[in-house]
């Protein structure tokens, strides 16, 4: 027997889960959130409910918004469960659930008057985003916001009717500011280095293209703090949505698994106020910067670094990548003698400690995290977590063997089938051009550094030319685990 998540059964629920000790009709709006997805409601979500459970600052309840297809699919699924979601916490020794009642509403997608007269409301003192690494316009090899975009040039060209995040945004902020009331602040959730400057660069550009005297008022009045955020989220499928109901009793439509580790590291840049985040475990910092340079390189280019060989190794879960001594021994020095080297320091962090947490939290077999969510977007995410440390170390003028065969493997990975010959089925939205190029790239290595978009300055090094060559040649010759294995050795560079 399963019990219906809703707030009518929470008296049931609290037997097998954590329950909300407020009342939810208690809550009102603060927030409105674009990206309604299982990060937001593992993290934002989270030290939110955890904050209302303590009795204090109920006024900051969350609203969802988004602008994609998924995001409608996800408003119909928690539309049917008062907007509640079970969220699975999974240590290597314990599990628990609990559930979390912080979104009180969740906009139509595509409603645009509803979602600018909610964004107008003063009552909303934050915007927030999660939108993944992709939904910010950035040219991956400048790093800087595209202007050109055509859904950007559409929004440009048309104001009044946005069909992008950053259109909405900009769309409210007008309306708030005929009204006379003080903008929201804009506060990014996604794993982007300078994230809050990227949004800036954004909601901006974009206002540039129709109104430049609003974008500077923009400018001049908006804050955009930026944030590093990190909790492993898995994505959710039958798997996890039958534990639910097997293990606790609880049919959700659409639950949430995570690690126990959370963290969120924020600039304190909030002129409206802001939830006093604080008292539910947010650290606030002058400077952002050298706790995203940690977690970006250390942590996301680690899953970027192990997910390509795991993949041509046939291996589907994260644990099980750790578990291959080769992929672990890879990760390992990788991360010691070519990506932490090049990290700035961070404040009362050893970072040697911080990859060991990393190795363990990779280790975690019990969330169920898996290579294909791992290997997906990689055009958005390897000049993001991966390329950059390439590029310093370049400059440094250090070599680059270990980051070099990340690229390769990312190259062979396109080229279609692991190393059994299984097919691999993509998730990138530059897949086709990735793959054409991947292919040539098996004759001429060149083809695929050829992506200028992507491999920017880094494809004009010699060196790196050179290296990544060498371990693609390699890879197509000997296969995966045996290039593992010579650079483990110290020899693939010979």
């Amino acid at each position: 027997m399963t019990t219906k998540l809703s707030l009518a059964n929470l008296q049931t629920v609290k037997k097998t889960a954590g329950v909300p000790s407020y009342d939810r009709a208690s809550l009102t709006a603060g927030i409105v959130h674009f990206g309604v997805g299982n990060f937001h409601r593992a993290h934002q979500a989270v030290y939110l409910d955890q904050l209302f459970n303590s009795g204090v600052d109920l006024d900051w309840a969350l609203v969802g918004a988004g602008v994609m297809p998924s995001d409608e699919a996800m408003r119909d699924k928690l539309e049917k469960q008062d907007w509640l979601t079970t969220v699975v916490e999974q240590d290597n020794n314990r599990s628990g659930a609990h559930v979390t009642g912080a979104m009180i509403d969740y906009l139509k997608p595509g409603d645009v008057p509803a979602i600018v007269a909610r964004l107008s409301d003063p009552a909303i003192r934050i915007v927030s985003l999660t939108i993944t690494e992709g939904g910010y316009f950035i040219d991956p090899a400048t790093g800087i916001f595209n202007p050109a975009h055509p859904a950007i040039v559409a929004d440009g060209t048309n104001p009044d009717g946005p069909k992008t995040v950053f259109g909405l945004i900009l769309a409210g902020l007008r309306a708030r500011k005929a009204k006379g009331l003080e903008p929201f602040t804009v506060m990014s959730c996604d794993n982007i280095p300078g994230n809050g400057e990227v949004t800036h660069a954004a909601v901006v550009g974009l206002a540039k293209l129709s109104d430049p005297g609003f974008a500077d008022w923009v400018d001049a009045n908006v804050a955009f703090p930026n944030g590093m955020v990190d909790r492993i989220t898995p994505a959710t499928g039958p798997r996890e949505i039958g534990m639910v109901a097997s293990d606790y009793g609880i049919d959700d439509a659409w639950p949430v698994f995570c690690e126990e580790f959370k963290q969120w590291v924020l600039e304190d840049k909030f002129p409206q106020g802001r939830p006093r985040l604080e008292q539910a475990g947010v650290q606030f910092v002058p400077d952002v910067a050298p706790y995203e340079h940690m977690k970006i390189r250390i942590l996301n280019g680690g899953h970027a670094a192990i997910a390509y060989p795991a993949a041509l190794l046939d291996i589907h879960f994260v644990h099980e990548a750790m578990e291959d001594p080769d992929i672990r021994a890879f990760l390992a020095k990788l991360e010691r003698e070519e990506i932490i080297p090049v990290i700035p320091p961070v404040p009362d962090t050893n970072l040697d400690d911080y990859f060991k947490l990393i190795e363990k939290r990779f280790s975690n077999p019990k969330i169920g995290d898996t290579i294909p969510r791992l290997a997906q977007d990689g055009s958005n995410r390897q000049p993001k977590f991966i390329l950059p440390s390439t590029a310093d170390r370049l400059r440094r003028g250090e070599d680059v063997v270990g980051l070099s065969l990340v690229s390769a493997l990312w190259c062979r990975y396109f080229a279609g089938t692991s190393d059994t010959g299984k097919p691999i089925v993509f998730n990138d939205a530059s897949a086709d051009r990735l793959q054409a190029a991947a292919l040539e790239a098996k004759k001429d290595p060149a083809a695929f550094l050829a992506l200028s978009d992507i491999f920017g300055e880094v494809a004009a090094s010699n060196l790196f030319q050179k290296r990544f060559a060498n371990a693609l040649r390699t890879l197509w010759e000997k296969g995966t685990r045996a290039t593992l294995q010579l650079y483990q050795a110290g020899k693939l560079a010979d």
